[in-house]
């Protein structure tokens, strides 16, 4: 039998800041793609079009079954993940460098954004199994540092630094919401600032030269440093008003690569300057602080895990992309959630928004 519940708990509101991030982001690739399509191929903006059509499927889907079964499904998705990308590192299409792609037909897709899901998942369930809440020492890390270094290792090996890193990111904050014991993460941060500087032989030359392309873009500003100077450009020629729908020099005049992808909020700051950028900035700092609230309002702590999960990774990678189009960060390849073009990365997060969404709309389920 249908409960009535379940439609009158409806977070309009999140579902709406949503829709309106949306209909930004879909203005934005016109722009972005305006004039560049070549004769005869889609344009980008109906192309995302058509993904958001399968990503606000699967949202439904997400939504009509119930969060707390999500537990059982937990390693099943995880495992699955794992198959996929080793099937990445023996089959994968190339694009660019990096084996990051499996295709099915005529679709391809990116398992990496699987791999962001699954983790959460898995680390939901492993944490609210656990038979204490007492704060996590070293010995009881060891379990879930396993599940989240294999796939992100295999990650940065097809290679995708990016990706891989964002996966560390959004399980160090699920790990930090379990409590950790304060010797326990001292000791972690030292541990990491410490072996950083090992890391460096490890990286592929393209990825050493995004890092020092960081430090110093005015050295090669015709090659490696192009694509940042041309960013800032961007986001700092659109001052406070912006130039304009379809008048941003830097993009419509093709001065600025990736411009529907990686770089697409340069693209957005240019053309509605900083009243459109903090527009943009307060949607998604509304969708951040629901989802804290959503947690926050849980009955169930698998819930709460999922929900802090969702909104690490949506924040991570806003926080992650802007930050690379202002030049505060190298470039990493992170989409910017619900305005760059890309199928995987829609439909994850959509999937993602959905998982919020259901957990909010059964807070008044206390059993089952």
């Amino acid at each position: 039998m249908f409960d009535r519940r379940l439609v009158q708990n409806f977070d309009w509101l999140l579902l709406t800041l949503i829709l309106i991030v949306i209909a930004i982001g879909s203005v934005n690739l016109y722009s972005a793609g305006y004039n560049r399509t070549p004769e005869g191929a889609t344009p980008v903006y109906i192309k995302q079009l058509y993904w958001l059509g399968v990503g606000l499927t699967v949202m439904l889907f997400s939504l009509l079954y119930d969060y707390r079964h999500y537990e059982k499904l937990a390693y099943p998705l995880y495992l699955l993940s794992l198959v996929l990308l080793i099937g990445v590192m023996v089959a994968g299409k190339m694009v660019s460098g990096s084996r990051r792609w499996l295709a099915l037909g005529p679709v391809t897709f990116q398992p990496a954004e699987l791999v962001k899901l699954a983790v959460i998942l898995v680390l939901a369930r492993y944490f609210h199994k656990r038979p204490n809440f007492s704060p996590l020492k070293l010995k009881d890390l060891l379990a879930p540092l396993a599940l989240i270094l294999v796939p992100a290792l295999l990650i940065i090996k097809q290679p995708d630094l990016g990706s891989g890193l964002l996966v560390l990111a959004v399980a160090a904050a699920v790990i930090l919401f379990a409590g950790v014991h304060w010797r326990t993460l001292v000791a972690g941060v030292l541990s990491v600032v410490l072996a950083a500087p090992a890391a460096w032989p490890f990286l592929k030359d393209y990825q050493k030269q995004r890092i020092l392309t960081f430090l110093d873009p005015e050295k090669d500003p015709l090659g490696a440093g192009y694509h940042i100077i041309q960013s800032k450009i961007a986001v700092g020629s659109g001052q406070f008003w912006g130039k304009g729908f379809l008048q941003g020099t830097q993009s419509q005049l093709y001065f600025l690569p990736e411009q529907h992808t990686d770089f697409v909020f340069s693209v957005f700051a240019e053309e509605w300057g900083f009243v459109g950028s903090a527009v943009v900035l307060l949607l998604y700092a509304g969708i951040i602080l629901w989802g804290l609230q959503i947690a926050r309002t849980c009955k169930d702590r698998f819930g709460q895990f999922l929900a802090v999960g969702v909104v690490a990774l949506l924040f991570w990678q806003i926080f992650i992309n802007l930050s690379m189009v202002t030049g505060l960060m190298p470039v990493v390849g992170i989409p910017l959630p619900l305005l760059s073009y890309g199928g995987s990365s829609l439909i994850t997060t959509m999937l993602a928004l959905g998982v919020l969404l259901n957990i909010r709309m059964r807070r008044f389920v206390f059993g089952g």
